[in-house]
């Protein structure tokens, strides 16, 4: 992981000016002076600010520090070419045609499907209200749908090369457009930040992004190579990975979805506090179990949890090994065959996903933030495949109904119930800290596992108590 972050660091170490208009597209200029940025040669999988995803021709998609909630289905009738996120946990594909398919919470606005367009529709771009979008053709112009207006296009200027992608300003009052070579095009109150328009690239550019702060963006290239302008910070790529067959597409970025503030502590409390007082404020972070001890079963203090929490709450829940019976697992969203235990798992941790989501929906509790209690008790099977499979299969539940999930657990403990087989690269809860001091201390890279980036860390007086990383 390492070495290949260090890699295509290097890469994105020089931005180039490239074409750049404002307002009117007969203003469109060549940019004459050169900017540079440089990216850190050692940089996190993921970090607080915005993440990415990236997505294929057949629309499957892969999250970078964001939410996954579904990929386009198996057959289209047309090409996925673009993609872009809602404010929440959804986004939106589009295919050539104009076709739009919505995930999460996204809902669907128009679209271009039925109107005969004399160039294929090749970007895409949300409004900030996420009640809007705009769709690009090859050429440049602008569709809009929804509650986004239109301020200018290329549709009326000789491109060298074809427009590939588009993005909007944070404020919805402006969009860029990026060609194949890197060459990006800023309408209304959307900024120029740099290019690759003047780079020999390995790969075309197919899309970008621009971050929440509208300060910034990331291009993408085919090979899923990623390149990052103004604020955008580099957070991962495909690149490197092996041949992507098909190619990379498209990338949409997500806003901050860590809710936590910085250096703020808090408590985490579950069914061994039934009964008892609960932690006194002051309290930033404010944790409730959502089980007993164990995977299918119902903290029964939890309402009165949540209601300690306030709006702030978040969640975890527990994580187990498939029982050793030959009927667990068998039917789910994969049918299974007794011995096919890697099937039966992941059945196992998607059915309680769907328990646990169920107990706090009739709760009536909300929360974003859900983490999986991945510890050696209770136990597991000696199969890392088989427990690596429950841990996905549960992660996936929750996140197909876009929720955040990260994972509470010890290097030691991740290496030992899944051998290391994976690393899902989600946000991190660390245990293990005596003192307040030592898990300030728990929040940097040797503590963490599984390729993710450290959230949060705990460290127990009378309550576990949890401090909020700076990141």
């Amino acid at each position: 992981m390492g070495r290949r972050r260090a890699a295509i660091a290097t890469v994105v170490a020089i931005a180039l000016g490239s074409f750049v208009a404002v307002g009117d597209p007969a203003q469109a200029r060549r940019s004459a002076s050169a900017s540079t940025s440089t990216a850190p040669a050692d940089l996190p999988a993921a970090a607080s600010g915005s993440g990415y995803r990236l997505t294929t021709t057949t629309g499957v998609v892969s999250s970078f520090g964001a939410t996954y909630a579904g990929s386009a289905p198996t057959a289209l009738a047309h090409p996925i070419v673009a993609m872009a996120s809602t404010p929440g946990f959804g986004y939106w594909l589009t295919a050539s045609d104009g076709g739009v398919f919505s995930f999460g919470d996204a809902r669907f606005f128009g679209s271009t499907g039925a109107i005969r367009l004399t160039r294929p529709i090749v970007g895409m771009a949300a409004s900030p209200s996420g009640r809007g979008y705009w769709l690009v053709a090859s050429d440049g112009g602008v569709f809009s749908f929804g509650d986004a207006r239109f301020f200018g296009s290329t549709g009326a200027i000789r491109l060298t090369r074809p427009i590939v992608g588009m993005a909007a300003s944070p404020s919805g009052r402006g969009y860029w457009l990026v060609a194949s070579d890197g060459g990006v095009f800023s309408f209304g109150d959307a900024q120029f930040f740099g290019s690759t328009g003047a780079l020999t690239l390995v790969s075309p550019i197919i899309g970008l992004t621009a971050t929440s702060s509208g300060k910034g963006y990331w291009l993408a290239a085919a090979d899923g190579g990623v390149f990052s302008f103004g604020d955008a910070r580099f957070l991962g790529a495909a690149a490197g990975r092996g041949p992507l067959a098909p190619p990379v597409v498209a990338i949409a970025a997500q806003a901050a979805l860590d809710p936590y503030t910085p250096g703020t502590t808090g408590y985490d409390i579950s069914w061994p506090q039934c009964g008892g007082r609960y932690p006194d404020p002051p309290h930033v972070v404010t944790i409730v179990g959502v089980n007993r001890g164990h995977m299918f079963s119902g903290n029964p203090c939890f309402a009165s949890e949540a209601a300690w929490a306030g709006p702030g709450i978040t969640l975890y829940v527990n994580a187990g090994g498939l029982p050793l019976d030959d009927v667990s697992g068998l039917t789910g969203v994969r049918t299974c065959a007794v011995l096919d235990i890697a099937c039966r798992s992941y059945n196992w941790g998607r059915a309680a996903a769907a328990d646990d989501l169920a107990r706090v929906a009739a709760a009536g509790v909300r929360s974003s933030m859900w983490w999986l209690d991945v510890e050696l008790d209770p136990r597991w099977r000696a199969d890392h495949a088989s427990n690596t499979a429950v841990i996905r299969g549960l992660l996936e539940g929750l996140r197909a109904a876009g929720l955040v999930v990260g994972i509470y657990s010890t290097s030691y403990q991740w290496g030992y119930i899944t051998g290391n087989l994976w690393n899902p690269a989600v946000p991190l809860w660390v245990p293990g800290a005596r003192t307040a001091d030592e898990a300030r201390q728990f929040c940097d890279a040797a503590h963490a596992f599984g390729g993710g980036v450290t959230w949060l860390t705990q460290w127990t007086v009378v309550y576990d108590q949890d401090y909020a990383c700076s990141r």
